[in-house]
């Protein structure tokens, strides 16, 4: 059996993939900031090396004589606006691959990664093209939107509105589990092929901001509204909340809003996951009561 090295085990993605791997009596090792803190993966029977993403040397021994590689790389929400961050990431992880050869490597990209105009997506559009420069079999999985985002509205939806940057209102937009992402990833790293490859996923329907509105509703037993945050208030609002830089996510939220961030293979040729938003909603309600009756009982 060989060796399957994973990035962001400790996250929710990471975390899937490695479970999927670990259920097919596969090897796992996890490259982990801080190995003492992930003591529960070690009593699952995963090998626990220590490296950061941007630390080249240390990664460059987790990737070592590794079957395969799930490389997913730190969201930056804030970049800066020539992506600077990107470009030198994207250098590392070259040198990385080139030094430590892993025999396949599945990259966690983004829908969008082909749009030629600027947005936040571009960080991985920048690390893509850096990557099919190099002589080893990558497959590029480009998810859609994380439904999982909307943990962000359990506590608004609990008090009767949620607000939607997505827009119109009830312009289905294509979205995904991380669940969903997790295991496919895990497929893909058992798999055997040549080159470079492009993977599109997303669920099983596309989704729109009024039927996440009336998700919750269902789920709460209570009404539930949904509410565009106005265009002209976006840049304020992301300054205020702390972003140098908001430019990027409001491209970003453009291409959602205007249909030039898709997939490359439109909806019809991307790939269909299993969970729907009721599973991942009521999930995220699920874990919100939970920790707030911990808070509770602290």
């Amino acid at each position: 059996m060989g060796m399957f090295a994973i990035t962001g085990i400790t996250g929710q993605v990471g975390g899937e993939v490695a479970r999927n791997l670990l259920a097919a009596h596969r090897t796992v090792r996890g490259v982990v900031r801080d190995v003492s803190k992930c003591k529960a993966w070690a009593e699952r029977g995963c090998q626990l090396v220590s490296a950061d993403i941007n630390d080249a040397a240390a990664l460059t021994d987790a990737f070592k004589d590794v079957d395969g590689a799930f490389i997913l790389v730190p969201p930056n929400f804030d970049p800066s606006p020539d992506f600077s961050e990107a470009r030198t990431l994207a250098a590392k992880l070259s040198s990385v691959l080139v030094a430590a050869r892993p025999r396949k490597v599945v990259y966690l990209s983004t829908i969008g990664a082909q749009a030629t105009r600027s947005n936040l997506l571009a960080q991985h559009t920048i690390i893509e093209q850096a990557l099919r420069k190099l002589p080893v079999a990558i497959t590029f999985l480009r998810p859609a939107w994380f439904m999982e985002n909307f943990a962000w509205d359990v506590a608004p939806a609990k008090n009767g509105a949620i607000q939607s940057f997505l827009q119109p209102l009830d312009k289905p937009k294509p979205m995904v589990a991380t669940s969903d992402i997790g295991r496919l990833a895990a497929e893909l790293l058992q798999e055997t092929w040549n080159g470079h490859r492009v993977i599109e996923l997303e669920g099983p329907h596309r989704v729109t901001p009024t039927e996440v509105a009336t998700t919750f509703a269902n789920l709460l037993g209570r009404p539930v509204r949904v509410e565009a945050v106005p265009r002209e208030t976006w840049e304020a609002l992301f300054k205020s909340q702390g972003m140098k830089n908001p430019e990027p996510r409001i491209q970003m939220l453009d291409g959602f809003n205007e249909g030039w961030i898709e997939f490359e293979g439109k909806e019809v040729g991307s790939r269909k996951g299993k969970v729907g938003l009721e599973t991942v909603l009521r999930t995220l309600i699920e874990r919100d009561s939970a920790m707030k009756a911990v808070s509770s009982a602290n």
